[in-house]
């Protein structure tokens, strides 16, 4: 079976969980013996090809066929903007406050030229022309959908659904979106109705929807009006990594309590900041690090100086590969307080370094995790109390620490591999909806 697969990223050059996940199923496909084309905007150098054979999109020249068969149909329907600020792929809805229809906004402009221009170079991030570059690549994609001979589509995500749409027209081949996330997860109920268009129009499109965990697919079926029958789970798993060849000193006798994720509205950054001052009311001998970057950056700083805990407080910035484990190596305890988390990835890897996890219960990986401590995202007292039983009572977190590792060498790639393999059985079966 040979997969066509669309992702927006692609490992060591990633911004999030969305790249680490691809690249897991990926290479768990790959062991199940699935060839997969993996296409991607830009491919940057020292990607493991050994798994995929992946596609540069900037380096695919743009077919004028393709775009006079496709592009009055389908983009006359979708409008596409540059925009004057910068977006990153889950964002919050003041990322977005300058995303409307109509035209007459300020600093809004459109970018027909620019998406139709016959040689285009993607900037494979996540900046002020992101939807020229979701337009552009979804023609790309139909140029490789008619030159590389394939089984089934596979899109990642809302910035590849207009892309799995057009290789579907192309090739009349099943589409198969994966959701990792949604808007309702990113801004609440406080939605941008633009990229809420392209997910239900992808959703419609696709054959089957694989979710990450039963708290999306409930998104899907309840939000966007998708038929329960078509709409199924695989949840995520962790790649193992050598841990032992990481030699790391925390370099201070204090426990470390760890946050790490993008710091915005979804991953709950400012219950983290607000539990962690009730620890340090109880016990000043604990330090606090955030890592991670995101647009409550500056608040989450301005509110440890207000609570006068900066000397206890550290902030890292993005970190990523060996950098999160040499983390996790020196921190005694793992939060995860998300408001929303489709899944959540990092709580896997923490627990594989030994590190004992407190996760908010409205998050997808509390659905498979046993040796974690749930909490609800809002429940500050609760949260406090849980990391300060953590880093007090040894009884209790070599407990989790133990168990928890055992649990999550269990959850391999290769099994979710197979339940994807099962729903691109399934769907190569059924006819295409057209």
């Amino acid at each position: 079976m040979k997969v066509l697969m669309f992702g927006w990223e692609y490992p060591p050059h990633i911004t999030g969980g969305l790249g680490t996940a691809c690249y897991g199923l990926v290479k768990g496909l790959a062991k199940q013996g699935i060839n997969v084309i993996l296409v991607v905007p830009r491919l940057w150098g020292g990607e493991d090809n050994k798994v995929a054979y992946l596609l540069d999109a900037s380096e695919v020249e743009l077919d004028e066929r393709i775009v006079s068969y496709y592009y009055k149909e389908y983009f006359d329907k979708i409008k596409y903007y540059a925009i004057d600020s910068i977006l990153i792929p889950y964002v919050s809805p003041q990322d977005f406050e300058k995303l409307l229809y109509s035209e007459n906004i300020k600093g809004i402009s459109h970018v027909d030229e620019t998406v139709l221009r016959k040689k285009f170079k993607f900037s494979g991030k996540y900046g002020e022309n992101l939807y020229a570059e979701v337009a552009r690549y979804s023609l790309i994609a139909g140029v490789i959908a008619r030159e590389n001979p394939h089984d089934i589509i596979h899109a990642h995500d809302w910035l590849t659904y207009p892309a799995g749409i057009v290789a579907k027209e192309i090739s009349k081949k099943p589409l198969i979106i994966h959701v990792h996330a949604t808007e309702f997860d990113r801004s609440g109920e406080n939605i941008n109705q633009y990229v809420y268009n392209i997910e239900k129009i992808g959703m419609e499109a696709a054959d089957r929807i694989i979710t990450v965990s039963y708290h999306t697919r409930n998104i899907v079926i309840n939000k966007y009006g998708i038929n329960p029958d078509k709409v199924f789970t695989v949840h995520n798993a962790i790649d193992p990594y050598d841990i032992d060849k990481i030699r790391q000193n925390k370099g201070f006798p204090e426990k470390l309590v760890t946050f790490l994720g993008r710091i915005t509205f979804q991953k709950g950054p400012d219950y983290f900041v607000e539990a962690a001052y009730k620890v340090y009311q109880k016990d000043q001998n604990i330090r606090f690090v955030m890592a991670g970057s995101g647009d409550m950056l500056n608040r989450m700083i301005r509110q440890v100086a207000r609570y006068r805990m900066g000397h206890k407080f550290q902030f890292t910035g993005f970190l990523k590969g060996e950098d999160v484990y040499r983390l996790f190596l020196i921190s005694d305890v793992y939060v995860m307080p998300s408001v929303s988390e489709p899944f959540g990835i990092s709580p896997l890897e923490a627990m594989y370094s030994n590190v004992p996890v407190i996760i908010s219960k409205q998050s997808g990986v509390s659905e498979v995790l046993k040796y974690a401590i749930k909490v609800d995202f809002w429940d500050i007292d609760a949260l406090a109390d849980a990391i300060y039983a953590l880093t007090h009572y040894n009884g209790i977190s070599n407990m989790f620490r133990k168990y928890g590792k055992q649990e999550v060498i269990n959850m391999k790639w290769d099994n979710s591999a197979k339940k994807v393999i099962e729903i691109y059985k399934s769907a190569i079966g059924v006819k295409c909806f057209n």
